[in-house]
């Protein structure tokens, strides 16, 4: 009778103390959402160190994709002409994401890089589909302010392949078709991991 009653005793405590826990996390949760992050003020239209932060806080890797790059030129005498950056109209490239972010403008060090990820082309109508890898530079100089800044690296980052296999039929299929007309190995293995023995498959049923 005493251990059932000290049983009872417990699992109301128990009860007690998550229900009052859980009270404690709501609270907090309504807390933070009531209260405002430094970094709002820092935010604009177009893509910047605190933007990155934010992703970092998240740990999640700076990598996107680059859909196309649109240069916006600003003629003296036209209102309309070029691009508004930190509240000033001026003349810049700006890239445009994949992913649903912000666009990026592309400052000369950054453009440099973009050129060289696409075949040392100087068009920005080329610069397009690019994968690059963000960071964040501290001691850039803007104006008489030492600042940070958004940087691309100057090396693209490497993603990992998925494997082409025989249970994945669709796409097996289609690889086979594709070799059957004027497709290489090579260009399946651009897109594709492919093992040896896969790849012998894929020659054999090709054929």
């Amino acid at each position: 009778m005493v251990a059932l009653c000290f049983r009872c005793g417990y699992s109301i405590i128990y009860r007690l103390f998550r229900y009052v826990n859980e009270i404690d996390w709501t609270l907090k949760l309504k807390d933070m959402e009531n209260k405002t992050h430094y970094r709002k003020v820092f935010k604009s239209d177009h893509l910047g160190v605190a933007d990155l932060e934010d992703f970092i806080e998240e740990k999640k890797r700076l990598v996107f994709t680059v859909k196309h790059v649109t240069q916006h030129l600003l003629i003296p005498g036209d209102k309309k002409s070029g691009v508004v950056v930190a509240g000033r109209r001026v003349s810049a490239n700006i890239a445009h994401f994949v992913e649903n972010i912000k666009p990026l403008v592309l400052n000369a060090g950054n453009s440099k890089i973009m050129k060289g990820f696409c075949n040392g082309s100087s068009f920005v109508e080329d610069w397009k589909n690019v994968v690059i890898e963000l960071y964040v530079q501290d001691g850039v100089t803007f104006g008489k302010e030492i600042t940070s800044g958004v940087r691309i690296k100057p090396n693209q980052p490497t993603l990992s392949k998925p494997e082409l296999l025989p249970t994945n039929k669709k796409v097996w299929d289609h690889a086979i078709t594709y070799l059957k007309g004027e497709g290489t190995v090579t260009g399946i293995k651009q897109k594709w991991s492919l093992s040896t023995a896969n790849e012998q498959k894929l020659k054999d049923a090709s054929i």
